[in-house]
């Protein structure tokens, strides 16, 4: 299976997102139906259903740093949030000292598939809507397994494709027709291009990875008892598991 290289996959997620950082939390609310905190949260409580109290938390793709600040609203941990694009980062920033939270969330530009991290670094780790912006999926798990202590946490938020006919159907009429005009209608161009990217890209990262394989693949990298729940009739899949070893 032929991959693209991850520094044309790095520079085409840096140029879409460069220019979202301004209006990404509240459009991705609205686009979403606010389901995307739902999600988050959803996230957050399969984290700390495997490691309660954990110290130091690592985030994945942190973008703006909504998923940090929730999970320091839920626990007395530290956490480092990483991303590849900057503009996400300054604006993630600026969210973090209005919560008053700069002593417990660093934000620091970061690659998935090169974390800049010692083994067993973090007690838990979270990353959301990441494998579809890397060049091989099963690597970069590896990658995220190897900065997770042994019996520490792992979990992730994704889109995913329903699997009914009808949701299915509905789906992609939204991420097709609808998603693309009112991303344009809300954010302007940037926020046209996202619409007209995500459904196409969600179905064929799908069709490259199916669910299936992204468990095994979470399995192959060291994380076992890998819970999956599918989201909002299947538009999304939120995961979980720990690191094995303890």
């Amino acid at each position: 299976m032929q991959k693209t290289p991850s520094n044309e996959i790095n520079a085409f997620t840096r140029e879409l997102f460069d220019g979202l950082p301004a209006r990404y939390d509240l459009l991705a609310e609205a686009l979403s139906f606010g389901q995307n905190q739902r999600w988050r949260r959803a996230m957050v409580d399969g984290l700390f259903s495997v490691c309660p109290d954990p110290a130091h938390i690592l985030d994945v793709a942190t973008g703006t740093a909504g998923v940090a600040l929730m999970l320091t609203d839920r626990s007395n941990a530290t956490v480092t949030g990483i991303d590849i694009t900057e503009q996400m980062l300054r604006r993630g920033r600026g969210l973090v000292a209005q919560r008053g939270r700069a002593s417990r969330i660093g934000l620091a530009a970061g690659r998935a598939e090169q974390l800049p991290f010692r083994d067993q670094t973090f007690d838990a780790l979270t990353f959301t809507y990441l494998l579809r912006y890397v060049a091989d999926p099963a690597a970069t798990l590896r990658e995220i397994s190897r900065v997770v202590r042994p019996g520490g946490a792992v979990a992730s938020l994704e889109f995913l494709v329903p699997g009914n006919p009808i949701w299915h159907l509905s789906w992609k009429a939204y991420t097709r027709l609808l998603l693309p005009a009112a991303g344009f209608a809300t954010g302007g161009k940037e926020w046209g291009a996202v619409g007209r990217f995500l459904g196409p890209s969600i179905s064929a990262h799908y069709r490259r990875y199916p669910l299936g394989w992204t468990v095994n693949a979470w399995r192959s990298a060291g994380i076992e008892n890998v819970t999956v729940r599918p989201m909002s009739l299947g538009g999304g899949v939120v995961m979980w598991g720990r690191k094995a070893g303890a």
